[in-house]
């Protein structure tokens, strides 16, 4: 008997594809074939069920330093695991703000003490996300935490002397830009997406150009100071075309797509339910077409789930006065099966790509986003496709409950996921 726990999945579909049995010693993955030999490991019926890389998140917000009461690092990250995440990426829009090594510090070894995924922070760009100054880029990255990814997320940056000279600072270590494209001056006192829906409810509206316009902008400058940015939670039609054509000039830009943008449309707000009050918005169902689309073909890299909890109160409102947001990592799979896989859109290893590859490389994150092979980090997600179920918030590992799909069927059950060779999640169930 050896002391290194063993783990074999017998039966999985690797990628959705033939069924085989997968070893786990340790923190690796030791061997995958048909009739791999147990001896005495730990054997899970996987027949059937889908293994896939763990997931990645490029944009959490874990609200940890300042707003515990709509989110922890440790509930949010009990949530990732739930949802078959390995690792996420922590928003800097805390109180105080990620904008100096301490505190992206301290997000980062609250990470590393909760254990159920790892928690990669992400820096502010600018101090107190103001858009005045230029943060700590340099002793972000250089602190133990090692910031690549940089954002003001929840606000754009709009000044394009500070945005251009982010975008060159952090060409020095190979860093990113992620940006929340919305020009302010157009969305002043914006409910919901400038369009019919908007006009017939007199809601103010949020105009697809607010994004699009700074998308171009940033775009434009990535390419002129040979930089690398990122596009946030893109949203529009218009946004996917600006983007398909900077990448065919071949410029360092790539783009995420959240699942609320991939399904719901501007419509559900006559409900008036604050539930789907978002930023951006949800926009109209040929913007939600386009969307799917583009992250088809690859011009959007990945889905990221922007979730955004709020506490009871700052959604159970009128709503004018409701927080913007919404909770996303325990339904994340499950939007994206029904959106992109069922419509046969994506096929199992395309969500792998646009869900864990992606977003690793993007964020540079090491050990996550690699191949299901012999001597690979063993972060695995295993997924019951064949499940169907209503959602229900109630069982949400998250503190906050505000989804949008409560009481909606969606397809898909995580059932088990692996940080490092360790269950985080055991049968559907958080270890």
């Amino acid at each position: 008997m050896s002391d290194t726990p063993k783990t074999l999945l017998r039966g999985a579909k690797v990628l959705g594809g033939e069924a085989r049995d997968v070893l786990i010693e340790g923190e690796r993955i030791a061997a995958v074939g048909t009739g791999v030999e147990a001896g005495d490991a730990t054997v899970i019926d996987a027949t059937g069920q889908i293994l896939l890389p763990g997931l990645v998140d490029l944009h959490t917000h874990l609200r940890e330093p300042g707003r515990e009461d709509s989110e922890t690092v440790l509930t949010g990250t009990r949530a990732a695991a739930a949802g078959g995440y390995t690792a996420v990426h922590a928003m800097a829009n805390t109180f105080p703000v990620a904008d100096t090594a301490g505190v992206v510090e301290q997000v980062w070894r609250l990470g590393k003490e909760s254990g159920y995924c790892d928690v990669q922070p992400v820096g502010a760009v600018t101090v107190g996300l103001e858009g005045k100054k230029l943060a700590e880029l340099g002793a972000m990255h250089d602190s133990a935490a090692g910031v690549r990814v940089f954002s003001d997320d929840g606000k754009c940056v709009d000044d394009a002397v500070i945005m251009r000279r982010a975008l060159e600072y952090v060409k020095a270590f190979d860093g990113v830009i992620a940006q929340h494209a919305q020009e302010p001056r157009l969305t002043e006192g914006a409910q919901m997406n400038e369009g019919v829906v908007s006009a017939e409810l007199g809601l103010g509206g949020w105009p697809a150009v607010a994004e699009e316009s700074i998308i171009a902008r940033d775009v434009l400058l990535a390419a002129h100071v040979g930089s690398r940015v990122h596009i946030c939670h893109l949203s529009t039609a218009g946004s996917v075309e600006i983007v398909r054509w900077a990448k065919s000039k071949g410029w360092n830009v790539t783009a995420e797509v959240t699942p609320h943008h991939l399904l719901l449309t501007d419509e559900l707000v006559r409900s008036y339910n604050p539930v789907y009050k978002v930023n951006p918005p949800l926009r109209t169902e040929a913007d939600v077409m386009a969307l799917r689309e583009a992250l088809a073909d690859g011009t959007i890299d990945c889905v990221a789930t922007d979730h955004a909890p709020h506490p009871h109160e700052d959604k159970d409102c009128e709503w004018g006065a409701a927080a913007m947001g919404m909770v996303g990592l325990e339904t994340a799979l499950s939007v994206v099966q029904h959106t992109m896989v069922d419509t046969g859109l994506l096929d199992w290893a395309g969500v792998a790509d646009r869900m864990s590859h992606r977003p690793s490389a993007i964020g540079r994150l090491a050990g996550h986003g690699r191949p299901i092979a012999p001597g690979e980090p063993a972060n695995l997600t295993l997924l019951d496709s064949a499940y169907r179920g209503v959602v229900n918030p109630a069982g949400f590992a998250s503190r906050s409950r505000n989804t949008p799909y409560e009481g909606r069927e969606l397809p898909g059950r995580v059932t088990y996921t692996f940080l490092r060779g360790r269950a985080t999640v055991v049968d559907g169930k958080l270890a």
